[in-house]
Protein backbone atom coordinates (compact mmCIF):
# COMPACT_ATOMS: atom_id res chain seq x y z
CA UNK A 1 0.00 0.00 0.00
CA UNK A 2 1.30 3.45 -0.82
CA UNK A 3 0.25 6.52 1.08
CA UNK A 4 1.20 9.67 -0.73
CA UNK A 5 0.04 13.26 -0.66
CA UNK A 6 1.95 15.69 -2.79
CA UNK A 7 5.33 14.42 -3.92
CA UNK A 8 8.76 15.71 -4.75
CA UNK A 9 8.00 19.41 -4.21
CA UNK A 10 10.32 22.33 -4.85
CA UNK A 11 11.58 23.89 -1.60
CA UNK A 12 10.28 27.42 -1.03
CA UNK A 13 13.75 28.92 -1.09
CA UNK A 14 14.86 27.44 -4.42
CA UNK A 15 14.13 28.96 -7.83
CA UNK A 16 11.55 27.08 -9.87
CA UNK A 17 14.09 25.41 -12.11
CA UNK A 18 11.57 22.92 -13.40
CA UNK A 19 9.75 25.71 -15.23
CA UNK A 20 12.92 26.53 -17.19
CA UNK A 21 14.15 22.97 -17.80
CA UNK A 22 11.66 20.50 -19.33
CA UNK A 23 13.99 17.59 -18.58
CA UNK A 24 14.07 18.46 -14.87
CA UNK A 25 10.29 18.83 -14.88
CA UNK A 26 9.97 15.36 -16.43
CA UNK A 27 12.36 13.91 -13.84
CA UNK A 28 10.36 15.39 -10.95
CA UNK A 29 7.13 14.15 -12.50
CA UNK A 30 8.61 10.66 -12.72
CA UNK A 31 9.69 10.74 -9.06
CA UNK A 32 6.13 11.61 -8.00
CA UNK A 33 4.95 8.36 -9.58
CA UNK A 34 7.52 6.11 -7.96
CA UNK A 35 6.80 4.17 -4.73
CA UNK A 36 7.77 6.39 -1.78
CA UNK A 37 9.38 3.43 -0.01
CA UNK A 38 12.15 3.32 -2.64
CA UNK A 39 12.70 7.08 -2.94
CA UNK A 40 16.46 6.88 -2.45
CA UNK A 41 16.91 4.05 -4.95
CA UNK A 42 14.74 5.83 -7.53
CA UNK A 43 16.74 9.03 -7.08
CA UNK A 44 20.06 7.21 -7.54
CA UNK A 45 18.79 5.60 -10.73
CA UNK A 46 17.50 8.94 -11.99
CA UNK A 47 20.86 10.60 -11.31
CA UNK A 48 22.55 7.87 -13.35
CA UNK A 49 20.24 8.67 -16.27
CA UNK A 50 20.70 12.46 -16.14
CA UNK A 51 23.98 13.16 -14.28
CA UNK A 52 23.99 16.83 -15.35
CA UNK A 53 20.84 17.36 -13.21
CA UNK A 54 22.38 15.85 -10.04
CA UNK A 55 22.55 19.08 -8.02
CA UNK A 56 19.08 20.20 -9.08
CA UNK A 57 17.54 16.83 -8.19
CA UNK A 58 19.27 16.67 -4.81
CA UNK A 59 18.13 20.22 -4.03
CA UNK A 60 14.49 19.68 -4.97
CA UNK A 61 13.57 16.12 -3.93
CA UNK A 62 12.95 15.35 -0.28
CA UNK A 63 14.67 12.17 0.88
CA UNK A 64 14.54 10.20 4.15
CA UNK A 65 16.92 11.83 6.60
CA UNK A 66 20.34 10.27 7.19
CA UNK A 67 22.33 10.48 10.43
CA UNK A 68 25.99 11.09 11.21
CA UNK A 69 28.22 11.81 14.20
CA UNK A 70 30.70 14.65 14.54
CA UNK A 71 34.19 14.50 16.06
CA UNK A 72 32.73 14.89 19.57
CA UNK A 73 30.29 12.02 19.11
CA UNK A 74 27.17 14.18 18.73
CA UNK A 75 24.53 12.70 16.41
CA UNK A 76 23.07 15.04 13.79
CA UNK A 77 20.92 14.85 10.66
CA UNK A 78 22.07 15.37 7.09
CA UNK A 79 20.20 17.46 4.53
CA UNK A 80 20.91 19.82 1.67
CA UNK A 81 20.83 22.82 4.02
CA UNK A 82 23.95 21.75 5.96
CA UNK A 83 25.80 20.38 2.93
CA UNK A 84 28.72 22.02 1.17
CA UNK A 85 30.04 19.83 -1.61
CA UNK A 86 30.48 16.37 -0.11
CA UNK A 87 30.80 17.65 3.47
CA UNK A 88 28.11 18.19 6.11
CA UNK A 89 28.14 20.68 8.99
CA UNK A 90 27.34 19.60 12.53
CA UNK A 91 24.96 22.00 14.35
CA UNK A 92 26.74 21.22 17.63
CA UNK A 93 30.36 21.94 16.68
CA UNK A 94 29.72 24.17 13.63
CA UNK A 95 32.39 22.18 11.77
CA UNK A 96 32.25 20.23 8.51
CA UNK A 97 32.94 16.54 8.09
CA UNK A 98 35.06 15.85 6.07
CA UNK A 99 36.74 19.14 7.09
CA UNK A 100 36.44 22.18 4.79
CA UNK A 101 38.67 25.22 5.07
CA UNK A 102 36.23 27.45 3.18
CA UNK A 103 32.88 25.88 4.13
CA UNK A 104 29.84 28.15 4.34
CA UNK A 105 29.05 29.08 7.97
CA UNK A 106 26.18 31.11 9.46
CA UNK A 107 26.86 34.64 10.66
CA UNK A 108 27.57 35.08 14.41
CA UNK A 109 24.01 36.32 14.98
CA UNK A 110 22.47 33.34 13.18
CA UNK A 111 24.87 30.95 14.89
CA UNK A 112 23.63 32.20 18.26
CA UNK A 113 20.03 31.55 17.16
CA UNK A 114 21.02 28.14 15.75
CA UNK A 115 22.62 27.08 19.05
CA UNK A 116 19.56 28.19 21.02
CA UNK A 117 17.15 26.50 18.59
CA UNK A 118 19.03 23.19 18.75
CA UNK A 119 18.81 23.16 22.54
CA UNK A 120 15.09 24.03 22.50
CA UNK A 121 14.11 21.54 19.80
CA UNK A 122 16.08 18.81 21.54
CA UNK A 123 13.72 19.23 24.49
CA UNK A 124 10.73 19.39 22.12
CA UNK A 125 11.81 16.12 20.50
CA UNK A 126 12.18 14.38 23.86
CA UNK A 127 8.69 15.46 24.95
CA UNK A 128 6.85 14.60 21.72
CA UNK A 129 8.93 11.74 20.29
CA UNK A 130 10.57 10.25 23.39
CA UNK A 131 13.77 9.63 21.45
CA UNK A 132 15.08 10.09 17.96
CA UNK A 133 17.41 12.79 16.61
CA UNK A 134 16.83 16.48 15.86
CA UNK A 135 18.94 19.14 14.15
CA UNK A 136 18.38 22.81 13.32
CA UNK A 137 20.30 24.82 10.71
CA UNK A 138 20.22 28.56 9.95
CA UNK A 139 21.48 30.47 6.92
CA UNK A 140 21.26 33.99 5.47
CA UNK A 141 19.00 34.82 2.54
CA UNK A 142 20.03 38.45 2.14
CA UNK A 143 21.11 41.35 4.35
CA UNK A 144 17.94 41.30 6.46
CA UNK A 145 16.24 37.95 5.83
CA UNK A 146 17.22 34.47 6.91
CA UNK A 147 15.92 30.92 6.93
CA UNK A 148 16.06 27.86 9.15
CA UNK A 149 15.51 24.14 8.73
CA UNK A 150 14.24 22.03 11.65
CA UNK A 151 14.74 18.28 11.20
CA UNK A 152 13.36 15.46 13.35
CA UNK A 153 13.87 11.74 12.78
CA UNK A 154 12.45 8.87 14.81
CA UNK A 155 12.90 5.17 14.10
CA UNK A 156 10.26 2.90 15.62
CA UNK A 157 11.30 0.03 17.84
CA UNK A 158 10.63 -3.45 16.52
CA UNK A 159 7.81 -5.07 18.47
CA UNK A 160 5.21 -7.73 17.78
CA UNK A 161 4.50 -7.54 14.03
CA UNK A 162 6.16 -4.16 13.44
CA UNK A 163 9.33 -4.87 11.48
CA UNK A 164 10.41 -1.30 10.68
CA UNK A 165 9.10 2.24 10.93
CA UNK A 166 10.46 5.74 10.30
CA UNK A 167 9.13 9.25 10.84
CA UNK A 168 11.06 12.08 9.13
CA UNK A 169 9.93 15.67 9.62
CA UNK A 170 11.46 18.52 7.59
CA UNK A 171 10.40 22.07 8.52
CA UNK A 172 11.79 24.96 6.43
CA UNK A 173 11.07 28.46 7.78
CA UNK A 174 11.69 31.63 5.80
CA UNK A 175 11.83 34.83 7.91
CA UNK A 176 11.54 38.32 6.44
CA UNK A 177 11.38 41.44 8.66
CA UNK A 178 8.42 43.79 8.23
CA UNK A 179 9.78 46.46 10.55
CA UNK A 180 11.55 46.73 13.90
CA UNK A 181 8.85 44.80 15.78
CA UNK A 182 7.25 42.38 13.25
CA UNK A 183 8.35 39.67 10.84
CA UNK A 184 6.73 37.45 8.20
CA UNK A 185 7.23 33.70 8.61
CA UNK A 186 6.65 31.14 5.86
CA UNK A 187 6.73 27.53 7.03
CA UNK A 188 6.86 24.54 4.67
CA UNK A 189 6.61 21.15 6.38
CA UNK A 190 7.12 17.74 4.83
CA UNK A 191 6.42 14.57 6.80
CA UNK A 192 7.77 11.29 5.42
CA UNK A 193 6.44 8.12 6.99
CA UNK A 194 7.28 4.47 6.44
CA UNK A 195 5.84 1.43 8.21
CA UNK A 196 6.58 -2.22 7.48
CA UNK A 197 4.62 -4.90 9.32
CA UNK A 198 4.32 -8.64 9.24
CA UNK A 199 0.98 -9.70 7.82
CA UNK A 200 -0.70 -13.08 8.18
CA UNK A 201 -4.21 -14.28 7.34
CA UNK A 202 -4.77 -17.86 8.39
CA UNK A 203 -1.92 -19.96 7.01
CA UNK A 204 -0.91 -17.28 4.52
CA UNK A 205 1.95 -14.99 5.53
CA UNK A 206 3.13 -11.76 3.99
CA UNK A 207 3.95 -8.16 4.80
CA UNK A 208 2.41 -4.74 4.42
CA UNK A 209 4.35 -1.60 3.48
CA UNK A 210 2.77 1.77 4.14
CA UNK A 211 4.87 4.76 3.08
CA UNK A 212 4.50 8.24 1.72
CA UNK A 213 4.91 11.96 2.28
CA UNK A 214 2.64 14.84 3.18
CA UNK A 215 3.50 18.52 2.61
CA UNK A 216 1.78 21.60 4.02
CA UNK A 217 2.53 25.34 4.09
CA UNK A 218 1.63 28.13 6.51
CA UNK A 219 2.35 31.87 6.59
CA UNK A 220 2.07 34.22 9.58
CA UNK A 221 3.05 37.71 10.63
CA UNK A 222 4.19 37.79 14.26
CA UNK A 223 5.66 40.22 16.75
CA UNK A 224 9.40 39.96 17.42
CA UNK A 225 11.76 41.39 19.99
CA UNK A 226 15.15 39.83 20.59
CA UNK A 227 16.82 36.82 19.00
CA UNK A 228 14.97 34.38 21.25
CA UNK A 229 11.59 35.63 20.02
CA UNK A 230 12.35 34.41 16.48
CA UNK A 231 13.11 30.93 17.83
CA UNK A 232 9.95 31.00 19.97
CA UNK A 233 7.78 32.01 17.00
CA UNK A 234 9.23 29.29 14.80
CA UNK A 235 8.82 26.76 17.61
CA UNK A 236 5.11 27.51 18.01
CA UNK A 237 4.51 27.30 14.26
CA UNK A 238 6.36 23.97 13.98
CA UNK A 239 4.50 22.52 16.98
CA UNK A 240 1.08 23.53 15.65
CA UNK A 241 1.87 22.24 12.15
CA UNK A 242 3.11 18.88 13.39
CA UNK A 243 0.07 18.39 15.62
CA UNK A 244 -2.29 19.19 12.75
CA UNK A 245 -0.48 16.89 10.33
CA UNK A 246 -0.42 14.05 12.88
CA UNK A 247 -4.18 14.36 13.25
CA UNK A 248 -4.59 14.35 9.47
CA UNK A 249 -2.48 11.22 9.07
CA UNK A 250 -4.26 9.43 11.90
CA UNK A 251 -7.86 10.30 11.04
CA UNK A 252 -7.80 10.45 7.24
CA UNK A 253 -4.97 8.41 5.80
CA UNK A 254 -4.68 5.64 8.37
CA UNK A 255 -8.44 5.52 8.85
CA UNK A 256 -9.02 5.12 5.11
CA UNK A 257 -6.27 2.50 4.79
CA UNK A 258 -7.76 0.51 7.68
CA UNK A 259 -11.18 0.63 6.03
CA UNK A 260 -9.76 -0.66 2.73
CA UNK A 261 -7.81 -3.47 4.41
CA UNK A 262 -10.85 -4.53 6.44
CA UNK A 263 -12.83 -4.64 3.20
CA UNK A 264 -10.24 -6.98 1.71
CA UNK A 265 -10.55 -9.32 4.67
CA UNK A 266 -14.29 -9.55 4.09
CA UNK A 267 -14.05 -10.35 0.38
CA UNK A 268 -14.20 -14.12 0.94
CA UNK A 269 -17.32 -13.89 3.08
CA UNK A 270 -19.04 -11.08 1.22
CA UNK A 271 -21.99 -13.27 0.24
CA UNK A 272 -22.47 -14.47 3.81
CA UNK A 273 -22.33 -10.88 5.12
CA UNK A 274 -24.90 -9.85 2.53
CA UNK A 275 -27.26 -12.58 3.69
CA UNK A 276 -26.81 -11.50 7.32
CA UNK A 277 -27.67 -7.91 6.41
CA UNK A 278 -30.77 -9.02 4.50
CA UNK A 279 -31.88 -11.19 7.42
CA UNK A 280 -31.39 -8.32 9.87
CA UNK A 281 -33.42 -5.98 7.66
CA UNK A 282 -36.21 -8.59 7.34
CA UNK A 283 -36.32 -9.04 11.13
CA UNK A 284 -36.49 -5.29 11.71
CA UNK A 285 -39.27 -4.97 9.16
CA UNK A 286 -41.25 -7.81 10.79
CA UNK A 287 -40.82 -6.33 14.27
CA UNK A 288 -41.96 -2.98 12.91
CA UNK A 289 -45.16 -4.55 11.58
CA UNK A 290 -45.91 -6.25 14.91
CA UNK A 291 -45.39 -3.04 16.84
CA UNK A 292 -47.74 -1.27 14.45
CA UNK A 293 -50.41 -3.94 15.02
Amino acid sequence: FFLRSGGALLPPLQPTLAMADPQLLAALDLMRRMPPSRCETSLEELVDLVPHLTDDLLNTIDQPLQTAKDAQGNAYLLCDYNRDGDSYRSPWTNEYDPPLSDGVLPSPKLRAMETLANDIFEGYREMYYEGGISSVYFWDLDESSFAACVLVKKDAEEKKKLEAGNWDAIHVVEVRPLGPKRAAYKLTTTIMLRIKTGHAVGVHEGEMNLSGSLTRQKEEELAVGDVASHVANMGRMVEEMENRMRDTLQSIYFGKTKSVVNGLYQSGGAEANKKKDMLAQALMAEMGKRNAD
